[in-house]
């Protein structure tokens, strides 16, 4: 079986979604399908000023794990970053993309990527909510 086709990366600087979607689109895809993770200024009813994404040691090799398992299990190029450190409201914390001849399968390929990667990848948020209090989410 080759290798699978993936690129995978935690990082403290602003992604660069061309860069990523780059990496995955083929001559032969027809779809290409993108997720951006955006931090929103609300949760659970409060307001959210910003967030602190925290990530393991082997976040990294996680993450390209989790990218290199979807894409044998598609066959498809698959590509993820996630960012951490601090982030403010509209700020990209995660791009995830998957390219493929047709979009249904690039569309369920790109869900379960996002899926799995927020299953299993040791990365975690601190959000600063609105009067100075903070809460880490889904420890």
């Amino acid at each position: 079986m080759p290798e699978p086709h993936v690129h995978a990366v935690v990082t403290t600087e602003p992604i660069d979604r061309a860069a990523v979607e780059a990496f995955v689109l083929r001559r032969r895809d027809g779809a290409l399908v993108t997720f951006e993770g955006v931090i929103r200024d609300h949760d659970h009813g409060e307001a959210v000023t910003a967030l602190d994404y925290s990530a393991h040691p082997d976040a990294e090799r996680f993450l390209r794990e989790t990218c290199e398992e979807v894409a044998r299990e598609t066959g498809l190029a698959v590509a993820a970053a996630h960012r951490v450190g601090e982030l403010g409201i509209g700020d990209v914390a995660l791009v995830a993309s998957v390219a493929a001849p047709h979009r249904a399968e690039a569309f369920a390929a790109c869900a379960l990527l996002v899926d799995r990667i927020k299953e299993r990848t040791p990365i975690w948020k601190r959000q600063h909510l609105d009067g100075g209090t903070t809460e880490w989410v889904n420890l």
